[in-house]
């Protein structure tokens, strides 16, 4: 009889062989030297300065949108009378009239022209002629509303833009104007300078492009220059040329 194989004793460990090709690692092999270590956290210094230059940037930005604007302002601005230039009111104008052709509401251009203007500069010198300019500018805003809209479009050439009325209204504030100017002396020395004006008045369609409003008033403006040619003074405006000055 062949011998029996003897049986392990009762606790004994049994050896086991591990698989060829296995990748489960035996305990004791197991890498701990590959863990990387955690990110610490910043400080509380480098947060707090962190901040304070996002701050510093934040205001830095809001100072350049601030002096960025000013500027663009300025460039709409005529230096000498302080209202709009040409630039600046033919914005405007195209507001306009998108907001006539939306809404239906009316509205008028006038042109206006100073008369004998050109005398004034030849005779006393060019700084009394923007003494003049500055006087008619600073009267004919008094002469309109808040909302309506005063610019130097040219040389001694004006434009007014006048909100919510029809043509009657404008026609009457056009003639307002034109005295207003006239009655507008400039002190300059021992000379009272005075000057006249022309105004022609277009109203503003839903359809028109602001090229053919501004053509419109200068025709207009032509129109009443020949009327008014040879008269000492420009007509009385009607009593209800005060209508539009509140």
């Amino acid at each position: 009889m062949g011998r029996k194989a003897a049986k392990p004793e009762q606790g004994a460990k049994v050896a086991t062989r591990q698989r060829p090709g296995s990748s489960r690692a035996a305990p004791d092999k197991i890498a701990v030297g590959n863990t990387k270590p955690q990110a610490r956290p910043p400080s509380r210094s480098i947060v707090m300065r962190l901040a304070a230059e996002v701050d510093a940037l934040a205001a830095q930005l809001q100072d350049s949108r601030a002096r960025i604007q000013d500027l663009e302002t300025l460039v709409d601005v005529d230096p000498l009378t302080e209202t709009l230039n040409r630039r600046g009111f033919e914005r405007e104008l195209r507001r306009s009239l998108a907001y006539v052709k939306r809404y239906g509401t009316g509205a008028a251009l006038i042109y206006v022209d100073l008369d004998d203007f050109k005398p004034v500069n030849d005779r006393h010198g060019h700084n009394a002629g923007d003494a003049v300019l500055k006087a008619i500018a600073a009267s004919l805003i008094r002469s309109v509303r808040a909302s309506d809209v005063v610019a130097r479009y040219g040389g001694d050439e004006f434009v007014v833009l006048l909100w919510n009325v029809r043509g009657p209204e404008a026609e009457v504030k056009a003639r307002a104007l034109e005295t207003a100017v006239y009655g507008t002396p400039v002190q300059w020395g021992s000379s009272s300078l005075v000057v006249g004006a022309s105004a022609g008045v277009a109203l503003l369609g839903a359809l028109d492009t602001s090229d053919e409003v501004l053509a419109r008033a200068d025709v207009a403006m032509y129109a009443r220059k020949r009327e008014r040619k040879g008269l000492a003074a420009p007509l009385a405006a009607p009593d209800e040329s005060s209508a539009l000055t509140q």
